[in-house]
């Protein structure tokens, strides 16, 4: 894995750590992580991105305060953003987590990412 990817990565999500098991924690209260020691490829980094951070951009409630919560998921969209140099909104966040969140159709993510971050890839049945 290239330390270079890995360095941009945490440095999109502050206070992001990865702990003995090889997992990448983007923050820490939530819990919002995803394995990274079984990533080859920075295809592989995004891809997990948007498969395993995407819930909690989109519907993360950490917090008792809904403040603090939608503070928490613009801090959340906010790197995967930047990670991946798009400018996804909320409601492009509930599309993607819809359709890839879970690893649900890897395929579709790896196409999704391939494209540019096409968004109508999302919309075909």
């Amino acid at each position: 894995m290239d330390w270079k990817l890995i360095k941009r990565l945490m440095n999109c999500f502050p206070n992001s750590f990865i702990n003995h098991n090889g997992e990448f924690i983007a923050e820490k209260k939530s819990n919002t992580y995803f394995i990274l020691k079984d990533c080859k490829t920075e295809l592989d980094v995004k891809c997990k991105v948007l498969e395993w951070v995407s819930r909690a951009a989109h519907k993360g409630q950490p917090y008792k305060q809904e403040k603090r919560n939608k503070e928490f998921r613009a801090f959340i969209l906010n790197g995967i953003n930047q990670f991946l140099e798009t400018n996804f909104s909320e409601d492009d966040m509930e599309q993607i987590y819809t359709y890839l969140g879970n690893a649900i159709n890897h395929e579709r993510t790896v196409a999704f990412v391939e494209s540019g971050y096409d968004m109508n890839l999302l919309r075909e049945v």
